[in-house]
């Protein structure tokens, strides 16, 4: 008897236990449905995938009490889960070849950019005389492509070869006080940066920028071999029939390149930053007369970073420090030259 009524507690019990769990259970998935409405897509870990694809296996009515996701989702975790496991089983341990490092394949892109004309196996041989013990295909892996190397030199590597014998020249603008254009041409030779001639117009012609080029060489045997232009209509048949009889090539740039004539646009610049700028001309007297003074100030005394901190005209270096120094003012102290006092 004492264990019948034992018995019957015990079923009384694990009922009463049914009963609580399955009420706690439907407590559970009404907030789970409270949460699906105001919550439209819930952030999930990796911990929270690997619990479900675990559950997969272990609860046999997994999909009646999955509520967050679609049971398809939980498949595709799965798999996902498969291929990356076999992708690092697989994963080999070495990865071929080491890697170069950074600084050798600067230098690969170096030589590669300097040297236009030369392939992977110029470059090989050429790290192997440095040390470098590199396989041509990783050569050619980084090396920098160009369009057409046996094309030609580049604009850059004709100027630095032909810089004594190279000038350049173009035109820039300056208003007036009453709001008029002058014309200034510049000739600008490429070796020392000097300025050849500078010349002031209203109306530019063919005939007047001959006639400038031949004040800036008068036929003293300092005539240049070529001469670096733009494609401007002013450069007509005149122009060109003074050039051929001058003996002087021309170098023409490519249409919108001003950078192919970048040192006389340079020289342009400076002219405005540090002359033209600061005066409103009221002719082109008054104006030809400060470019001229500014010009003389640009050759014999103002220092180029071009040039290692010379003159375009040498300027003899100070053997000992000058104890007094005397400002020379040009252009109405705009710029001062310093020299050694008497």
């Amino acid at each position: 008897m004492p264990t019948v009524t034992a018995l019957l507690g015990l079923l009384r019990a694990a009922t009463r236990d049914r009963q609580r769990l399955a009420l706690e259970n439907a407590a559970l998935r009404h907030q789970v449905a409270v949460l699906k409405r105001s919550v439209k897509r819930p952030r999930l870990e990796d911990s929270d995938r690997l619990f479900w694809i675990v559950m997969r296996r272990a609860l046999r009515d997994w999909k009646d009490a999955l509520f967050i996701v679609k049971p398809d989702t939980v498949v595709r975790w799965h798999r996902q889960g498969f291929k990356h496991y076999w992708k690092r089983k697989s994963k080999p341990r070495t990865q071929g070849r080491p890697s170069i490092g950074w600084k050798l394949v600067h230098l690969i892109r170096r030589l590669s950019t300097e040297n236009v004309t030369w392939g992977a196996p110029r470059i090989h041989d050429e790290l192997a005389m440095l040390g470098h013990e590199v396989a041509e295909s990783t050569i050619d892996k980084y090396r920098v492509r160009h369009r057409d190397p046996g094309k030609g030199q580049r604009w850059s590597t004709f100027i630095r070869n032909h810089m004594p014998v190279t000038v350049a020249c173009d035109f820039f603008v300056v208003p007036t006080i009453t709001f008029k254009l002058l014309y200034v041409f510049v000739v600008l030779s490429h070796d020392r940066r000097r300025i050849q001639n500078v010349g002031v117009t209203r109306h530019p012609t063919a005939e007047w920028t001959a006639r400038q080029v031949v004040e800036a060489f008068p036929g003293d045997g300092t005539e240049p071999k070529y001469l670096v232009r733009d494609r401007d209509a002013i450069y007509g048949d005149v122009f060109r029939r003074q050039l051929e009889v001058m003996g002087i090539k021309e170098a023409v740039t490519a249409r919108k390149s001003p950078w192919q004539n970048a040192y006389v646009e340079r020289v342009i610049g400076s002219i405005r930053r540090e002359c033209t700028d600061y005066i409103i001309p009221f002719g082109e007297r008054r104006l030809t007369r400060v470019l001229r003074e500014y010009v003389e100030y640009y050759n014999k005394a103002r220092t180029h970073q071009g040039l290692g901190g010379d003159a375009p005209e040498h300027r003899e270096r100070e053997a000992e420090p000058a104890d007094q120094i005397v400002g020379v003012p040009v252009l109405g102290g705009l710029h001062h030259q310093y020299l050694r006092a008497a």
